[in-house]
């Protein structure tokens, strides 16, 4: 009978929410509700949700406990999802992560308020996703992962996800209306992980042909991502047609005005993009056809990604060539969709800055109707370019934080100077400064940094970074600890000084040399002293978090960075002792490097997202028979590692500390070094770098092709694992200087 009343309840209050909420109509069943039951099942009968009698234009949710019952009322289902999370984070002490297999303890007891919470949204537009994120981090989802991942993205107030998955479904059949044939369309496509450079019209072909069953996959998997995200009052980003075209379109349209995109990441002109000019008739045909077929499977919310010249060369760099090429893409978008808004990555601005002048990005953006382009400013936490450029000339931007390149695992973050940043756009920025938004790569290992980005967003002005980082410190280990907060706040002020960088990554993960560290991909220069990470090892180890999952991600992250970083000096101490020529103390050295490596691969393999195995199974997974598995598996090796490219350019910049990988690729890229140190020792001769990278190439490239099993779910005992290595590693580290 009670169950009865509390269901009659919550459906008048939600249709009283339907009727005077703008976005939520009566005949939507209330996504939040199916979030909690995925998230805290056991509070689901527990919550209600009202609606939020406010005249503002801002996006608005409130708490209040009535009796044993949570109150959470808002203005939308996005804005509840928000208060739900406000609720888990600061009452509950609950950090919810990205990844589906990450466990969530939330309290028996329903926290009870002891005051009303209100908070507004200070933006409107609340983006996330970077194109390479589909490549890094979510090639091989599932629609389990995507529903957990848009419930974060919910929780966390996000409105303007990338959603760019099963496009290429769409243009098979627009190339095929265009005349091309099935083994041309698919033989232009890459493979799976290689997609978002292949979108970005970088390269083609590479890791190609793309099975027709992935094509029908990711298309049925789009429609659910979708439906789900607008169920949430998102706008999923579209794409656009940018002028990407086959070349073998030239077969069909032989005097099409098309040309190539020149080279790209070392790839050679076999690779090359092809670019219709967009003044060429084919231009809008295309565009028309593409938004046709993708408006008829997935629907449109009116903003549509289009990146016509991500670090590649124009045709043109005349400014009269770039604002009539940009005003004829967007008009042939508009053309299809009165309604559109181009949004566009101002990567290429900062990127190619000394190209991308004031002068030329003015002519392209002020060449689209004023509001109807939506500029991503997009690495913030390093250069923002709306400094740069006088506000971006009086369109909308989105300040965006990146934070991370490649998914390399390096702790990394700017804290202090993206508050100060975040704050000083809020008030400076102008009025066309839209939204706030995080362009991440990959998925790392700084979940810190965009919580705080997002949750800025609800937040009334400047943060006391001291009480927030403390805050964030009860919650990953779901206590109020002194230990724990007293090593977030040496974080704080040690390691999350610095920005993320392009080519990143430890020593471990480097291409073996006796000094610096191989290719531009794996910089391990860190800002901090390792000791200081050693002093936040130990603090996390007495907090004694054990059963949290949070608070074991961030005790493995921290032991995989220090002795990452300790890895370093090893290597240094090796090199003297070859330049000694001192046999003995090489062997020595050789032994703590390999054990440390070992030890490395050890305490990774306790985490879901740290396994080689997991993304191996996972791609193999896709695959319909046993030759798709195979391919889909070598795709997934071969971006962690060599990357592609004839010219190896970008060899290692997915580098990331994953158990499986640390053990079978870069440990016994170290094991052929120490061969060839050796043998150059016992020769007399000094190391032939040149050859011994050929050696490891080679090792590298049969590597890729090779199938081999890897553990694809997590050891147990993280804490005591950690424990032991401490033991063991914190003297050698404590003598150091």
């Amino acid at each position: 009978m009670m169950k009865r009343i509390l269901k009659s309840t919550v459906t008048i209050a939600f249709l009283l929410l339907c009727a005077t909420c703008p976005g939520l109509r009566a005949s939507e069943i209330n996504p939040v509700e199916g979030l909690v039951k995925r998230i805290a099942p056991s509070y689901a009968e527990l919550i209600r949700f009202e609606t939020l009698h406010d005249n503002s234009d801002k996006d608005i949710f409130e708490l209040e406990s009535e009796g044993k019952k949570l109150i959470i009322r808002a203005n939308n289902f996005n804005s509840m999802a928000v208060g739900f999370n406000y609720f888990l984070k600061y009452h509950c002490l609950v950090s919810v992560s990205y990844y589906k297999d990450d466990k969530i303890n939330v309290p028996t007891q329903l926290p009870v308020l002891r005051n009303k919470v209100r908070r507004e949204a200070r933006v409107k537009d609340r983006f996330f996703l970077n194109y390479c994120t589909f490549g890094y981090s979510m090639p091989w989802w599932r629609w389990t992962d995507w529903e957990h991942f848009i419930d974060w993205m919910a929780l966390n107030g996000i409105n303007m996800p990338l959603a760019i998955t099963g496009q290429e479904a769409i243009w098979y059949r627009v190339w095929t209306k265009l005349g091309l044939k099935d083994e041309q369309i698919k033989a232009y496509f890459t493979g799976p992980a290689y997609l978002p450079w292949h979108r970005m019209s970088n390269i083609d072909h590479w890791g190609g042909p793309l099975p027709k069953s992935w094509l029908d996959d990711q298309l049925l998997l789009q429609k659910k991502i979708v439906a789900r995200e607008r169920e949430f009052n998102m706008k999923p980003v579209l794409p656009a047609f940018a002028g990407h075209v086959p070349q073998a379109i030239k077969t069909v349209y032989p005097t099409a005005h098309i040309t190539d995109l020149g080279s790209w990441g070392g790839f050679g002109s076999k690779y090359y993009s092809h670019f219709l000019d967009p003044f060429d008739p084919l231009f809008e045909k295309v565009q028309k056809l593409f938004l046709e077929e993708q408006s008829r499977e997935f629907g449109t919310d009116h903003i549509y990604g289009a990146d016509p010249f991500n670090e590649v060369t124009p045709p043109s760099w005349e400014p009269e060539y770039l604002a009539n090429a940009s005003r004829v893409i967007y008009n042939s978008i508009s053309k299809n969709d009165p309604q559109a808004h181009w949004l566009q990555m101002t990567w290429v601005f900062y990127f190619m800055r000394k190209q991308w002048t004031n002068e030329r990005i003015k002519a392209f953006v002020r060449a689209v109707p004023q509001d109807k382009m939506i500029l991503l400013d997009y690495y913030c936490d390093n250069t923002e370019v709306w400094k740069l450029t006088d506000k971006f000339f009086n369109q909308p931007y989105i300040w965006c934080y990146l934070g991370n390149f490649g998914g390399n695992t390096m702790l990394i973050g700017n804290l202090k100077q993206v508050e100060e940043r975040m704050e000083n756009a809020f008030a400076n920025g102008g009025k066309n400064m839209s939204g706030i938004g995080s362009t991440l790569e990959g998925f790392d290992a700084n979940p810190v940094m965009y919580e705080y980005v997002f949750e800025k967003v609800w937040t009334e002005g400047p943060i006391n970074l001291t009480r927030w980082i403390e805050d964030y410190a009860r919650r990953r280990i779901g206590r109020d600890d002194a230990n724990s907060k007293q090593a977030w706040n040496l974080l704080l002020d040690s390691v999350y000084r610095a920005p993320a960088a392009l080519g990143q990554g430890p020593l471990t993960n480097a291409k073996p040399t006796l000094k610096g560290h191989g290719n531009w991909t794996t910089n391990p220069r860190i800002q901090y002293n390792n000791k200081n990470l050693l002093k936040i090892w130990e603090l996390l180890l007495n907090a004694r978090g054990q059963g949290t999952q949070s608070y074991e991600y961030d005790l493995v992250n921290i032991t995989r960075q220090t002795l990452s970083n300790h890895f370093h000096n090893m290597r240094d101490s090796y090199t003297r002792c070859y330049e000694k020529a001192d046999k003995q103390g090489m062997d020595v050295w050789k032994a703590q490097m390999l054990g440390l490596l070992d030890d490395l691969d050890l305490i990774l393999s306790t985490q879901s997202l740290n396994l080689l195995g997991k993304w191996i199974e996972d791609a193999r997974a896709i695959g319909v028979n046993k030759a798709e598995k195979n391919y889909y598996e070598q795709d997934a090796r071969r971006l962690i590692t060599t990357w592609g490219g004839e010219a190896r350019s970008l060899n290692d910049y997915a580098n990331r500390s994953w158990a499986g990988l640390t053990a079978d690729f870069y440990k016994r890229r170290w094991q052929l070094f120490f061969k060839s140190t050796e043998e150059a020792l016992d020769q007399g001769k000094p190391l032939n770098q040149k050859a011994l990278t050929t050696i490891i190439n080679e090792f590298e490239d049969n590597w890729v092709v090779q199938h081999k099993s890897f553990r694809a779910t997590p050891v147990k005992g993280a804490f005591n694992i950690s424990t032991k290595l401490y033991k063991k590693y914190a003297s050698q580290i404590e003598s150091l200087p």
